[in-house]
This record gives C-alpha cells, sequence and structure tokens, in this order.
C-alpha cells in the first residue's frame, strides 16, 4: 500500500551536521489527547521535529494540533494505522530525516524512552521497538489482547528466528535506511506484527528496548474484540503464506 503524497511539494533536503529526528504521530479522533501528547514531547525535547498525521478524523484533532504549533498533515479519508506511518516515513524521506520515530497520538507512549531507542539506531539497529515486556517490565492488557500480543510473538519469533517479546507495540524507530526499505512498502491491517516481519526479510536489524506505557486516558481503541480477532487470523494467514 502507498500512502497519498499530497504533501510532495514541501521543501528539499535541509542541511546540517546533527542527526536530524522526526516524531511522527498517527492520530484517528484523538482531540482529547493530541494536546497533552505534544507538550509532553516539547517537554522532553526541544531537538526534535513533530508531525501529526491526521488520519482522517471527524472530530477535532486537527485543530488541537495545529494550535500546539505542529506541521499537520491532513489525510482526506481514514487509512489506517498503517498508512499514516507510511504517510509520515513518506515525509521523513522528502525532508532527508536521518531517523522517525513512531509516537502514538493516545497518550500511552513515553517520552523519556525515545532517547533510548534512538541509542539502539545509533549503535546499528535499523528497527528499535519499544517493549512493555522486557526487563521485568509486565503491562496489564484486556485478556484478548494480552492472548494477541503473545500468539505474535511465538509467530514471529518463530518465523523470523529471532526473540521479539511485544510486535504489536506501536513505539518504535527507523532508521534511515529502514525509512527508505518502508517507503516502498507498509503493511496494512494490524501493520506492526508483519512490519516486523518485512523487515527481517528486507535484511534490516531488528531490536527491541524495554520500555513503560501509560493507560489510554481519554477515548477508546477504534478496535473492537471481535475486528481484533478477525485481524489476527487475516495476518496469521498473510504471514503463512508471504513469509
Amino acid at each position: 500500500m502507498h500512502a497519498l503524497n499530497i504533501f510532495w511539494n514541501f521543501g528539499n533536503n535541509i542541511k546540517g551536521d546533527a542527526m536530524r529526528i522526526l516524531i511522527i504521530i498517527p492520530a484517528f479522533n484523538e482531540e482529547k489527547n493530541i494536546k497533552r501528547v505534544i507538550r509532553h514531547l516539547k517537554e522532553n525535547s526541544k531537538a526534535w521535529d513533530i508531525v501529526v498525521i491526521n488520519d482522517g478524523s471527524l472530530d477535532n484533532t486537527y485543530f488541537e494540533a495545529r494550535e500546539e504549533g505542529c506541521k499537520v498533515i491532513d489525510l482526506p479519508c481514514n487509512l489506517g494505522i498503517g498508512g499514516a506511518v507510511q504517510t509520515g516515513l513518506l515525509y521523513a524521506k522528502r525532508l532527508n530525516y536521518d531517523l522517525a520515530i513512531q509516537f502514538d497520538g493516545d497518550g500511552q507512549h513515553r517520552a523519556e524512552y525515545i532517547e533510548n531507542l534512538i541509542m539502539e539506531i545509533k549503535k546499528g539497529s535499523d528497527l528499535a521497538i519499544g517493549s512493555r515486556f522486557l526487563e521485568g517490565n509486565f503491562y496489564k492488557a484486556p485478556f484478548l489482547r494480552c492472548l494477541g500480543i503473545k500468539f505474535f510473538s511465538y509467530l514471529i519469533s518463530a518465523i523470523i528466528g529471532q526473540r521479539i517479546t511485544d510486535p504489536t507495540s506501536g513505539f518504535r524507530a527507523f532508521s534511515k535506511r529502514a525509512i527508505d526499505v518502508f517507503c516502498r512498502y507498509y503493511p496494512y491491517d494490524y501493520p506492526e506484527v508483519e512490519a516486523i516481519s518485512f523487515a527481517k526479510f528486507s535484511n534490516l536489524k531488528i531490536s527491541e528496548v524495554a520500555v513503560r506505557m501509560n493507560k489510554r486516558e481519554e477515548g477508546r481503541s477504534s478496535i473492537t474484540p471481535m475486528k481484533s480477532i478477525y485481524y489476527a487470523l487475516k495476518v496469521t494467514l498473510s504471514l503463512l503464506l508471504k513469509y
């Protein structure tokens, strides 16, 4: 799937020797969370650039993000998390960023762990995943979601031959090489899981970093239990057939 290149008329490469880092915030109907998320990021570092991918929201997500002085790419329809993330990566490639961070707009991710992800990329990783289950961390999720995470952990670990503890985590860092790879293709359904397999078979180096995450404070996930089961079956078949 290819995201809409609606931003392709933005500027060309920006010169500078320091590593240029872009925070990509995919957001769908996050008007109650997005301001707090942006402020949280700015409090942790002024060096990061931030772009919000407003994924066809039906609320005031766009205006709330703009009020915080953020660059917002306003998608005309809902592409889903895969399309939103790929849009952000295309933007990062176009403006020649060295590293991109996927940081969800629901307030669950904690910016103090971004530097750990960045360090992992600097050490040679191409895709660094923030894991809620490393180093004794325990994240309490609803039963079905917890079951899904464990199932995909075993499945993806077997497919790529590398232990992955948190395959559904959307808190990730992408190297410049990974940005290039995922600009060409990014999975659509339940993309976090398939993206790991695609990265491995694209010869990208994958690693995990221990992080802690918050519970969602406002709003609710758009993924219902029935949708979760449907996506789990669909993604499992896709992974087994493709890889």
